[in-house]
């Protein structure tokens, strides 16, 4: 069986090959959940990417015009391989993330697979248009890959969003030039291990490791890299807007959130409830998704507050390997800094915390891990900074409405659109909202219920393009259109 072992000095995958970055300078890897440097990971530069982009050049000749059933074969044992390999690669993400291992084995690595087979199935049934003209012309629809793409993921769901940009990449017979967070780059590692098991052709799958700064700006610069996909902080979408955009590249751009859990007064209360503190603090709140605002009709307000504080005092945060911890460490010592710093805030804008807003000392092995406790926060109005601004933690606000009107004013009132979730058993009103709240995705009465044939994406400050099923396959291609004259 492959080896999945793990080195302390990581690896660039270049052409098919393993090896150190070209600097000779690496950037050091810290598990969370403990405060230790646990391996080191290259930090490459614009010297790393030429490589990998002459590798690419290389492959994409032939990747291009393979046959889609192939293409499909290789795709699908990737996921194969990664479900051979589920315990070794969900132990290595929560080790790399600080994120519990139960979450990890039931949400990353499955839906690792997942992407993989979907994208390989989804290339076989993907099809061009043609438009007849009466007796005059007919038009049709060729759908080219793009050529060179780069693919830059986040820290919060490591191998779940790397491969949600890979593989539909792949699929449309593009070569990749693919940067995981340098927070967390260890399944990316193993990764390269699987496609390079699984038979890619070399080149055609580059995974270079590095900073923001050095390694993702050399990237999104490189002049032969055609199009960008990125998820991350709005911050760095709006610097990879700045660079890409002035030289016509293709972006697709999944940034940050700041997203509304919208509570009526007939919801299903137990299901609601039992929800809403998982869409508030599922993976530390570190998931672009997450409830952030929690506005609740003021008749049920008291009722809604004393039960959620009630649930999320139960949230045990601890070692991430026990089965026991529902909560684990937050990603980074930056991270952790920031999400404090932003409780500290609140603090002065007048908010009253009600539980939380501390952080927590694990006994044994995790003892200089960076651990939070879930933080619930009321008395602070619409436009307050922790309102206003994503904090990416567990941290949560308490906001009450009066009306359906008012409800839609304070969901819609920060510059960003990405999710929304709506409580109601009077499904004209859940319509209603749906249709006015300004987010790109809605769940009523639900969270996180996903289906890869559906747009992804967000409005506003949340992004720009969509992901998932043939959108995803639609901006990793070129469209050209051909007339036939009759």
């Amino acid at each position: 069986m492959m080896n999945l072992a793990i080195p302390y000095h990581l690896e660039n995958f270049i052409g098919g090959h393993f090896s150190g970055p070209l600097s000779g300078e690496f950037l050091d890897n810290v598990n969370p959940a403990t405060g230790e440097v646990v391996g080191q990971i290259p930090n490459s530069n614009k010297k790393d990417i030429d490589a990998a982009v002459k590798a690419a050049e290389k492959a994409f000749p032939e990747w291009s015009i393979t046959a889609t059933e192939k293409r499909f074969a290789i795709l699908n044992k990737i996921a194969d391989l990664i479900d051979t390999h589920f315990e070794a690669l969900a132990v290595a993400e929560t080790n790399d993330n600080g994120k519990p291992l139960w979450l990890s084995k039931r949400m990353d690595i499955k839906r690792a697979s997942d992407n993989f087979r979907f994208f390989a199935t989804g290339i076989m049934h993907f099809a061009a248009e043609s438009h007849a003209m009466e007796d005059k012309a007919i038009n049709y629809t060729l759908r080219n890959p793009i050529g060179i793409v780069g693919c830059i993921s986040p820290w919060n769901l490591p191998l779940y969003l790397f491969t949600w940009k890979i593989a539909p990449a792949l699929a449309a017979g593009n070569c990749v030039i693919a940067k995981p967070s340098e927070v967390t780059p260890v399944t990316a590692f193993l990764l390269a291990r699987i496609c390079k098991e699984a038979g890619l052709p070399d080149g055609v799958l580059n995974i270079v490791h590095g900073d923001g700064p050095d390694c993702g700006e050399a990237i999104v610069k490189h002049h032969d890299i055609k199009a960008i996909s990125f998820t991350g902080s709005t911050r760095a979408g709006e610097r990879i807007a700045s660079i890409a955009a002035p030289v016509f590249k293709k972006l697709s751009l999944e940034l940050g959130g700041k997203n509304p859990a919208i509570i009526f007064a007939d919801c299903d209360w137990e299901k609601m409830l039992q929800e809403t503190v998982r869409s508030s603090f599922s993976n530390q709140g570190q998931i672009c998704l997450c409830s952030s605002r929690i506005l609740i009709e003021e008749s049920i307000y008291e009722k809604f507050k004393t039960a959620f504080v009630e649930e999320v005092k139960k949230l045990t945060v601890g070692d991430p390997l026990l089965e026991a911890s529902k909560q684990g460490a937050i990603v980074s010592k930056v991270h952790f800094d920031k999400v404090m710093h932003c409780i500290a805030i609140a603090k002065e804008e007048g908010g009253t915390i009600l539980c939380g807003g501390n952080s927590i000392i694990v006994e044994g092995r995790c003892a200089n891990g960076y651990f939070i406790a879930p933080t619930v926060i009321e008395n602070l109005g619409p436009d307050c900074k922790t309102n206003m601004e994503e904090i990416f933690g567990p941290v949560v606000t308490l906001q009450s409405f009066n009306t359906a009107e008012e409800a839609l004013h304070l969901a819609n009132a920060t510059h960003y659109g990405l999710a929304a979730t709506i409580w109601t058993q009077d499904i004209s009103k859940a319509n209603l909202m749906a249709a006015k709240v300004q987010s790109g995705i809605t769940w009523i009465n639900c969270w996180l219920v996903r289906d890869l044939r559906t747009p992804f994406g967000g409005m506003k400050n949340s992004g720009v393009g969509r992901e998932g099923g043939w959108e995803a396959l639609r901006f990793f291609t070129e469209q050209k259109n051909v007339c036939i004259q009759f």
